[in-house]
């Protein structure tokens, strides 16, 4: 199936009616969140590069057409002249690892109307699902102090897609490592994988089980001990990695029950048995909720496997985004409507120290001391330079981190720095309003509206 078709049947009915009423000047249009979830004091702007390969190679061929006509109940002929549409306007954008704020644009596209419109269900849907799951990941590093986190997600994520795309946006903020055999391929990830209650119910005793997994994979191990009793799987783990002499880089794995009580208990079964280097690693329903509790205890773990919760985004599975018109033929233009007011012209985003961010006009000049935060990426239809690394990424999310007020990384309560706006944006949103409430009331007067005369 071609790229084209995945979108919405309004983009396609909008891009139809543009193209025949000759709309095709430049349009600019913003995508942004007007507020962030409830508990997060932050984002990370993630999803940007699939967004680049699908704008690059976007093209509506015959199939579409007829695809199109098929779910409007109409002829070929009347779709045909969508026939070859594409995309070869501009993109800036936040690049992915930044962190954000509400109401600061992650993207803005300049196309002509038609191209920029029929792109932007896709849009959405990568950037919104992909910044919330990596803005969850990104807790779940922040609440482990510095202790590993890995990906456990792909069996309960909303399809294999978006299983790939947990192991790499968790990779992106700084997990250890993905069960994902797929995606850790495809990205160059560190594998991680211990065993599943199946495997041990498939023996006589966990004693043999443990055995057996030892002796298929040479090397460090990592044996789950809470299939039937958690301390007397503890004892028996301990008992098998004293006989086959392994200690370093092996683990037992807690996957229910009261984790940190049971950590504790583990820790000194281990100890007990001369074997302080065997690591405890928990997982379990785990997010950066239940992590940060366990780390505030002190419990004595070593590792923490997050799976369905931080996989699709559990407390915040979507973001109040919007793709917005923001400049139509060089004039600029808003939405009034209420609880939903946009500001009008492409923008920029000037960073100060300590997230003191200023959203402007995107020709103002930087402001002293400032950092501008969307970079062009795509012209012409084409990317301005190659696809950002995963280590770039990862690198501007840690450099942004650091620098991230300390109630913003709170994990209970964050509170969010918020961005300002600069003079001339404001004014030119004054400006806009009234220009359109003048509009708006002359076309509700009595012999000025579309049916007078």
């Amino acid at each position: 199936m071609s790229d084209a078709r995945i979108t919405d049947l309004y983009e396609v009915t909008m891009a139809h009616s543009y193209l025949a009423e000759g709309m095709t000047a430049a349009a600019t249009f913003s995508l942004f969140v007007r507020k962030l979830p409830p508990g997060r004091g932050f984002l990370v702007a993630a999803g940007l590069e699939p967004v680049l390969d699908h704008l690059a190679r976007v093209r509506v061929d015959e199939d579409d057409v007829a695809a199109f006509a098929a779910a409007l109940g109409r002829p070929y002929r009347e779709l045909e002249p969508l026939l070859g549409l594409g995309f070869d306007g501009e993109v800036r954008a936040v690049p992915e690892g930044r962190i954000v704020l509400a109401g600061e644009p992650l993207l803005e596209v300049t196309a002509p109307l038609p191209q920029a419109q029929l792109v932007e269900s896709f849009l959405l849907n990568q950037v919104c699902h992909q910044t919330a799951v990596a803005s969850k990941a990104a807790r779940c590093v922040l609440a482990a102090a510095g202790l590993p986190v890995v990906d456990f997600s792909l069996r309960r994520t909303h399809g294999v897609s978006a299983a790939e795309q947990a192991a790499r946006l968790g990779a992106l903020v700084g997990f250890a490592g993905t069960s994902n055999v797929a995606a850790a391929h495809t990205h160059g990830l560190h594998t991680v994988g211990t065993m599943a209650h199946s495997y041990i119910e498939a023996f006589d005793d966990e004693a043999e089980a443990f055995r057996s997994f030892a002796r298929s994979l040479p090397g460090p191990v990592t044996f789950l001990v809470d299939t039937y009793d958690t301390a007397a799987g503890v004892a028996v783990a301990a008992r098998v990695f004293g006989e086959l002499g392994l200690h370093d880089g092996c683990a037992v794995r807690l996957d229910s029950g009261d984790l940190g009580a049971l950590a504790v208990e583990a820790r000194a079964i281990l100890d007990a048995a001369g074997l302080p280097r065997v690591r405890i690693t928990a997982s379990g329903g785990l997010d950066e909720y239940g992590i940060d509790a366990l780390v505030r205890a002190g419990a004595p773990i070593d590792a923490f496997a997050v799976g369905t919760l931080v996989g699709v985004a559990a407390d915040a599975p979507y973001l109040d985004a919007a793709y917005k018109l923001v400049s139509y033929d060089a004039r600029p233009t808003m939405k009034l409507s209420a609880a939903k007011v946009t500001a009008p012209s492409a923008k920029q985003v000037f960073r100060g120290p300590g997230f003191t961010d200023t959203v402007a006009l995107f020709d103002e000049p930087v402001p002293p001391g400032t950092r501008p935060l969307l970079e062009q990426v795509m012209a012409g239809g084409r990317r301005t330079g190659p696809p950002a690394s995963l280590a770039a990424a990862r690198a501007a999310f840690e450099a942004d981190l650091a620098e991230l007020p300390a109630a913003a990384r709170r994990i209970t309560d964050p509170q969010p720095p918020r961005a300002a706006v600069s003079d001339r944006l404001r004014r030119l949103t004054v400006d806009v309003r009234r220009r359109l409430e003048r509009r708006v009331r002359s076309a509700g007067e009595p012999g000025r509206g579309p049916s007078a005369g």
